[in-house]
Formats: C-alpha cells, sequence, structure tokens
C-alpha cells in the first residue's frame, strides 16, 4: 500500500463547503476526486476540532507543569496529579 499525497487547505476547505451544502460523502469524494474515507476523515476532524489543518511534526511531551518539552516524559503520577488538579477528576494512577 503506497502513500497518499496530503490535500491541499483549500481542498480540504471544499470538501468543508460541500458538507455544509448538504451533498453527502460519496457525492463530495466522486466530484472531488478523494477517496471517501478521507472525505469522512476530514469532516470528523472539522467537526470535533473546528479545524482542517495537518498536524506536522512530531507531538510534543508534557512535563509535571502542564507544559510541554521534548526532553522528558510525563509519570502515570504527575499525569494523575495534573488531571485531577485541572479538571477536578478523581483518577487512580493505574487508569
Amino acid at each position: 500500500m503506497g502513500h497518499s499525497q496530503k490535500l491541499s487547505e483549500s481542498k480540504r476547505g471544499t470538501v468543508i463547503g460541500c458538507h455544509l451544502c448538504n451533498k453527502p460523502i460519496c457525492e463530495i469524494s466522486l466530484l472531488l476526486n478523494i477517496p471517501w474515507p478521507t472525505v469522512s476523515g476530514i469532516i470528523t476532524k472539522w467537526k470535533k476540532l473546528g479545524t482542517t489543518a495537518t498536524r506536522s511534526g512530531r507531538p510534543q511531551k508534557m512535563t509535571e507543569q502542564g507544559q510541554y518539552s521534548a526532553q522528558k516524559s510525563p509519570t502515570a503520577k504527575s499525569t494523575t496529579k495534573v488531571l485531577q488538579t485541572s479538571c477536578g477528576l478523581q483518577i487512580s494512577t493505574t487508569t
């Protein structure tokens, strides 16, 4: 299986525009010559995150203070503490 090409921002925007015009995924796929799973993924991402932008580069890791750092990965204990204080959730470190 080969790697696919990245879609341009304008093409992803066109997918969302068609979706907002109530066109079905299969029709958007045929109109823009994009596989339907790709169209579905773009729409799903837009609904969840409000953006169609692609991620570039490796994601950074979060420190105990809730800041991102590429040097130190969080422990279960520190992640639990951050979630409990910021979200008010009662979470076990084994969860």
